[in-house]
């Protein structure tokens, strides 16, 4: 599998998981708060994020490969490692699945809570729209940025952006309600194996290591991360199986 369709997979499956947070916001903030004021942050939003991408993005182009694959590398590492620690916890049922529906009826409640005022743009649904779609696209500005410049394929990372985030969006007007059907929890166990893999091979070529078979070291490094992931889970697995089993024993043991 070459680099190029390792790149898209990793850009498409990350901008989806963005995406879909995203459109969860956006729809509770229009549902609720009326529709104008939300897409009017979504625009405001998307406005300042081409300015930033504009002013920022050719910035990276004037470093060197090597340091700009060095700090590339960083940059996955740090959304890599941290998407994948909490998918491992999930898995491992330390921690509560990540749950569209309940986000979505969260959101709902804390935006019902203000009451609309007059017909014009309420400040309550732009500023959480605003808010939810810049904060979330940042994070896809980043990734893509990351991984077309340092692998000059900016073109195929946008492309593969933008395909994701159009077909978030299609989905979420579509059924109006969270997207709650995408299989979320997968998807970003899925991106933080492939952002920590991409981000430690870019990271150490950056710092002039030299890879065995060059890109296909990424396929290598993909298995590597994921089974030592599955490894993760199983072992936290056990733990939280006797960490209950000794639990149990003692309330037991304590109400006989």
């Amino acid at each position: 599998m070459s680099r190029e369709v390792l790149l898209c997979i990793a850009v498409f499956a990350a901008c989806a998981v963005e995406g879909v947070e995203a459109v969860t916001i956006v729809l509770a903030a229009g549902l609720t708060r009326g529709w104008r004021s939300a897409w009017i942050g979504v625009g405001a939003a998307l406005a300042t994020l081409a300015a930033l991408v504009a002013a920022l993005g050719p910035a990276l182009t004037t470093l060197p490969i090597g340091a700009l694959r060095l700090l590339v590398g960083a940059l996955l590492l740090v959304f890599g490692l941290q998407w994948l620690r909490k998918a491992i916890l999930r898995a491992s049922g330390l921690r509560a699945l990540h749950d569209e529906d309940a986000i979505f009826a969260r959101e709902v409640d804390a935006l019902r809570e203000g009451e609309r005022r007059g017909s014009g743009i309420d400040a309550v649904g732009f500023t959480v729209s605003f808010k939810g779609v810049l904060l979330e696209g940042l994070e896809v500005a980043l990734i893509v940025v990351s991984f077309g410049e340092s692998q000059h394929a900016v073109g195929i990372a946008v492309l593969a952006a933008l395909a994701a985030i159009l077909l978030v969006a299609a989905a979420g007007a579509a059924v109006r309600a969270p997207l709650a059907r995408v299989p979320e929890n997968t998807l970003k166990y899925g991106v933080g194996v492939m952002l920590t893999s991409f981000g430690t091979f870019w990271g150490a070529e950056g710092a002039g290591a030299h890879w065995p078979g060059s890109d296909i070291s990424i396929v290598g490094l993909i298995a590597l991360v994921f089974v030592t992931s599955l490894a993760m889970v199983a072992s936290l697995r056990r733990r939280h199986a006797r960490q209950s089993l000794d639990a149990a024993t003692r309330e037991a043991a304590s109400g006989a």
